[in-house]
């Protein structure tokens, strides 16, 4: 059986992996020195897709399921794996990515967005695997630790990035519904010993058919499991009434993760098009669905439809038109908040509108107040009670608050985050049940027509880690809160696990709910302390974006140490919701901006790994990575914005040349200081041929061969364009 190699770095979408064909050159050819093997496993959307359809693919065209494989990996003591932002596929996007594949001689089937026979149903299961988030879920076999560096953290509070104005008189809110949500009707219970075992999912409908929507499932003693469902009369209600109550000046928006979300938030996001665009698809019903026009794809997708027919294109226009202003992704292009699923990611749009002082940009590219739609409960009230907050007491001072950091259960498909195979929208009216294998009707709900009914369930192991980890961040940083809501059912349910654990370990951390432990977190950290923020799956992923993007700028530039329950390690950096622009960018002038600090990061704690794992010469290139992060930070290396400024690659050499001076430096391997000291001496003495080298192409477009699936040469010509530095380096 081959060896595990000591990293292993995967291979993403987007920005993210246009830096690696920069930055993981240079990390292969610095372990080599260690003998540390650095190898690679392609989770990309474009991989994931290829995987699915080997028996569409010719021979030469098939490859591996390495998210498989990682699957596998994470779950042992070995795996030591650095893991970058991947594209979590909307519908659109995964149609692109198929035919940018087709278009390059692959012959995959299209999406068959209505399936009729069984092989457009096995076809169209292969493609649902892919989509959302299909990564996450199985990668992370651990539980969450994510916080800033403390390098990062003093160089945000010595260098504040912009904040806008909070005044008390502005008139962003947040909008949801007055009940009948997925909050509202939630009911959970903890899995007994005689309850464990098998069950299904079935729907009675009120004619007395039956159906099983989900079997063969499987709930362990301690499991909590949830069912819930969001009436869509009462969400569309809402929809129509938070239209009509505009005010004058004020944009409208809807913020969800139809990425994440895959199965149930694409769905409310398709009738916040249809209410907002009820009169156009009213008048041209007939015509609209002889095109295919579904309004789950979004404003962009109708656009695309009726491109060629003037007379419904001047009609959408008049529709918009006749609307509240709405909230706007890019002005300059005309890219709605509606137009397109997504864009709708709410730990992105959220953060921006509040670090912005309350203010999105319009359809006319001015700056105005925004009414926030966040349809459920469960969560609106943080971004709520954070705008109330700062309403309040004004804007945050980053240059003297303290670091926000989170402990999250998300391990083996924790919470909402995992139930995308138990989400189902509702064919008619009837009941819902989950039934045991033992005979127990575990819950039963009533529904609606097109009702959105779902189950989540978390396991007690990754419960009790969960636990371990916030009392060990809790005593090494002294404020703490577990984010849970009394009130909610299965908050409740972890309650009774998180109690008894307190007492025992000898701590009164609060117990909060969500928008209580909102202010508790603001009040601490504008008092300049440390405040460790505990939570569920969804709140782990939120707040990893609110609270960098308030203190730092972004949260890219976040670290986040998954310690595997079985003893291996998960390194995370940072997040990906801007890197669609950033490789606009690069396209059009050659200048990419993508930050890779939070690589640098998971870089050094994944030799660190190594090194406690008893790899000496590991823990040697930790700490010199540490010290090249922090040159590269106060140093002003980092990527900037425009062309003619550092961009990413010059941030790479930057932060290799301060690497091999930490090593050629350092004395505690007399071997590593040999080897690096003349590559750290011609790193320095050729600085300015390779920065002229690097500069030569900026300002004109490039051609990377695609978008989902690039060529590999094309993207090192452009990614490495020093030949200087590729000597170097080799």
């Amino acid at each position: 059986m081959a060896k595990t190699p000591d990293i292993i770095y995967t291979i993403v979408d987007e920005a993210p992996e246009l830096a690696s064909g920069s930055l993981l050159p240079i990390i292969r050819s610095f372990a080599s020195a260690a003998d540390i093997s650095v190898d690679t496993r392609n989770i990309s959307v474009a991989a994931r897709i290829l995987s699915a359809f080997p028996d569409y693919l010719t021979e030469e065209q098939r490859i591996s399921d390495d998210l498989a494989e990682l699957g596998e990996l994470v779950k042992t003591p070995e795996a030591n794996v650095i893991k970058l932002p991947n594209i979590s596929a909307s519908v659109p996007q995964l149609n692109a990515a198929i035919a940018e594949l087709q278009s390059q001689g692959y012959a995959l089937p299209d999406y068959p967005s209505e399936p009729k026979t069984d092989e457009e149903k096995d076809i169209r299961a292969r493609y649902d695997a892919i989509k959302g988030s299909a990564v996450n879920p199985v990668l992370r076999e651990g539980n969450s630790d994510r916080r800033s560096a403390k390098a990062v953290k003093e160089y945000a509070k010595a260098n504040p990035h912009s904040m806008g104005e909070w005044t008390a008189d502005s008139k962003t809110c947040v909008a949801s519904m007055p009940g009948n949500d997925f909050f509202a009707n939630e009911v959970s219970a903890t899995i007994t010993a005689a309850q464990a075992g098998g069950a299904k999912i079935t729907f009675t409908a009120e004619d007395g058919t039956e159906t099983v929507l989900k079997d063969g499932l499987k709930y362990e003693e301690g499991t909590i499991v949830d069912a819930t469902y969001m009436s869509v009369a009462t969400l569309r209600d809402f929809i129509k009434a938070e239209i009509d109550s505009m005010e004058p000046g004020v944009l409208f928006s809807v913020h969800m993760k139809a990425t994440m979300m895959k199965v149930s938030d694409p769905i409310i996001f398709g009738h916040f098009v249809s209410v907002y665009l009820e009169d156009f698809i009213a008048k041209h019903g007939e015509k609209l669905a002889e095109l295919g026009f579904n309004p789950n794809g979004g404003i962009g997708d109708l656009e695309k439809l009726i491109a060629g027919d003037d007379a419904l294109k001047a009609d959408l226009k008049a529709a918009l038109d006749a609307r509240p202003p709405m909230y706007m992704v890019d002005s300059d292009k005309g890219i709605t908040n509606l137009h397109v699923p997504s864009d709708v990611i709410i730990d992105a749009s959220m953060p921006a509108v509040i670090r912005a002082g309350g203010i999105g940009w319009g359809p006319d590219g001015k700056p105005a107040d925004t009414k926030c739609c966040i349809p459920d409960n469960s969560y609106a009230g943080v971004y709520a009670e954070t705008i109330n907050y700062f309403k309040e007491n004004g804007k945050l001072d980053v240059t003297t608050c303290g670091a926000v950091s989170n402990v999250g259960l998300m391990a083996q498909k924790a919470e909402e985050y995992g139930s995308h195979p138990t989400t189902f929208e509702m064919p008619a009216a009837g009941t819902v049940r989950i039934v045991l294998d033992n005979g127990d009707v575990l819950h039963e709900l009533t529904v609606g027509k097109g009702d959105i009914w779902r189950s989540a369930t978390v396991k007690q192991a990754p419960i009790e880690d969960w636990i371990k980890l916030a009392i060990r961040r809790h005593k090494a940083t002294g404020t703490s809160a577990f984010w849970l809501n009394a009130n909610r059912a299965h908050d409740a349910e972890l309650i009774k696990y998180v109690e008894p654990a307190l007492k025992e370990a000898g701590l009164d951390i609060p117990i909060l709910s969500p928008e209580k432990a909102t202010r508790f977190t603001l009040e601490n950290m504008v008092q300049g302390k440390d405040v460790v923020t505990i939570t569920g799956n969804v709140l782990r992923d939120y707040l990893t974006d609110l609270f960098p993007i308030l203190e730092l700028g972004t949260s890219a530039k976040m670290l986040s140490i998954v310690s595997l329950m079985q003893g291996g390690g998960l390194f995370e950096t940072g997040a990906g919701g801007s890197a669609p622009k950033h490789v606009q960018q690069l396209v059009e002038e050659n200048h990419l901006r993508w930050d890779s600090l939070g690589e640098f990061c998971a870089l050094g704690e994944s030799f660190n790994f190594l090194a406690d794992k008893g790899m000496a010469k590991a823990g040697v290139f930790g700490d010199a990575i540490e010290d090249a992060t922090q040159k590269v930070l106060l140093n002003g290396n980092s990527p900037e914005r425009k062309v003619g400024q550092n961009d990413n690659r010059t941030s790479h050499y930057w932060f290799a040349r301060y690497w091999a001076e930490a090593l050629a430096a350092q004395g505690k391997d007399a071997d590593l200081a040999a080897h690096f000291a003349p590559i750290a001496k011609e790193l320095a003495d050729k600085e300015e041929t390779i920065l002229a080298e690097l500069a030569a192409g900026e300002g004109k477009p490039v051609d990377l061969g695609g978008y989902y699936h690039a060529d590999p040469a094309k993207v090192a010509a452009v990614m490495r364009p020093s030949a200087t530095l590729n000597a170097i380096i080799g």
